[in-house]
């Protein structure tokens, strides 16, 4: 399990004593929240009917790229089919199609598919995180539920000491992100930044915090988020963070 999971994390950069990579292992191992895990579990026993031949994850999914990445991206949660199944965030869904396919595009992943987690996909200075890390129902974490993943969020931008660039993919990931900056005694501006797609502020610190639209089905098949607006944010990303470190 150790090696498959160092795999999945940083197939190209396995460092056995990144604390970045420690900390994945604990969250794959978190049992706290009883109705989450109840979810996770259940829904990896039951399946669907076109991935019935899949040996689901079942577990809270760990983050994904690059430890030296100056891209930080947060989502919401794994999907219950996709990452819950799959292992890997934003994985085997169409929300992760989206994602990766805007990622190859701007230069922060070797290829644009991300279908599971041995497919040889590689972030280029980039990390992937969620507000939570278990797939809840009906895709809607309870607060507490939220509070409780926090402290993995906290740490991750403690460790993660090159990002300048954050992505925030919907409101609840933009809120997830300015609350652990506050439990950081991080400067927040104020007003306090309201989400918007494509909504760009530059905090007291110099990061660079970017607002899209969650790049779930709600948002496109209905138009609301178009592929020209979601790669119009990872473009604007990559001029952020320019081409060399």
């Amino acid at each position: 399990m150790r090696r498959n999971l160092d795999t999945i994390l940083f197939p190209y950069k396995v460092m056995p004593g990144n604390s970045l990579l420690h900390l994945q292992h604990q969250i794959v191992r978190c049992s706290t929240c009883p109705r989450l895990v109840e979810h996770r579990e259940r829904i990896a026993v039951e399946k669907a009917k076109r991935y019935r031949d899949w040996d689901y994850w079942g577990k809270p999914v760990p983050s994904f790229g690059d430890p030296d990445a100056r891209l930080l991206i947060i989502g919401l949660a794994p999907a219950a089919h996709g990452g819950n199944r799959t292992g890997r965030i934003f994985t085997g869904d169409r929300s992760g199609d989206w994602l990766y396919g805007a990622l190859y595009r701007a230069g922060f992943a070797n290829q644009p598919t991300s279908v599971h987690k041995n497919d040889g996909l590689e972030l280029r200075d980039c990390y992937i995180t969620t507000a939570v890390h278990c797939a809840p129902p009906d895709n809607k974490p309870l607060p507490e539920e939220f509070t409780t993943c926090l402290h993995y969020l906290l740490q991750e931008l403690t460790l993660l000491k090159q990002a300048r660039v954050v992505v925030a993919l919907g409101q609840i990931a933009f809120t997830a992100y300015l609350t652990a900056r506050r439990a950081l005694s991080l400067s927040v501006p104020s007003p306090i930044p309201r989400f918007g797609h494509g909504a760009t502020f530059t905090l007291p610190d110099e990061v660079i915090l970017l607002g899209s639209y969650h790049p779930s089905q709600q948002n496109t098949f209905t138009g609301r988020l178009t592929r020209e607006m979601f790669q119009a944010v990872f473009d604007q990303a990559r001029t952020l963070v320019g081409r060399e470190s």
